[in-house]
């Protein structure tokens, strides 16, 4: 929908995004319609309020603060990306156990020794973190996340985290990605490859 703002059009039809996001019109318009957006019969969507709906939906309006921690090279990649901002999310602070990187500010974000951790996050009514930290420390660090007040964790770690039900928890599984995606062109070369050769045996 931005893209579609960015190059100047107004309004949107539900068949018109049925047909980008490869749905049915029907399921579009009911995904909406949670958001309160409203269309116009024959018009459609005005894409400035669609918009504005669907990120007060999301939240993304109102901007939460966020730790991270692991400063390694994900973690700084994750410092450093300016995109967090257009889903409201704001990164504070960062926290490490490497003395060399205690005290340090990497991407203009300053990095804090993970002993005050529990400190800052009441101090800054932080609820929100990132764990980027290797596997064996995912779980101790975790739960002093929680012990800390942290109610969501954003997941980067290869590690299935056992945390109390009431704290939220989203992992993002870049391995099993990875999995999935060399199934899927193994899969292509080999259906390619059957193809060249029926291809052949009926050339021959």
């Amino acid at each position: 929908l931005k893209a579609m703002q960015s190059n100047g059009r107004q309004v949107v039809s539900t068949t018109m995004l049925a047909q980008r996001l490869h749905l049915e019109p029907i399921v579009v318009r009911k995904d909406l319609e949670i958001t309160g957006a409203t269309g116009s019969p024959g018009v459609g969507y005005h894409l400035d309020t669609l918009v504005d709906c669907i990120e007060n939906f999301l939240g993304w309006k109102n901007t939460t603060d966020i730790f991270l921690v692991g400063a390694g090279a994900l973690g700084t990649a994750l410092l450093g990306f300016k995109g967090f901002g257009e889903y409201g999310l704001n990164i504070v602070a960062a926290f490490d156990c490497d003395e060399k990187k205690i005290g340090s500010v990497i991407h203009d974000k300053p990095v804090f020794a993970m002993s005050q951790f529990a400190n800052l996050a009441e101090r800054l009514k932080v609820k929100m973190a990132i764990l980027c930290v290797p596997c064996e420390f995912a779980q101790a660090t975790a739960d002093l996340m929680v012990a800390s007040g942290i109610l969501a964790i954003w997941n980067f770690t290869n590690t299935t985290l056992h945390l109390p039900p009431e704290v939220v928890l989203q992992r993002v599984n870049l391995a099993g990605d990875l999995a999935v995606l060399s199934v899927k062109l193994a899969e292509r070369l080999r259906h390619e490859k059957n193809h060249e050769i029926g291809e052949a045996e009926y050339d021959e």
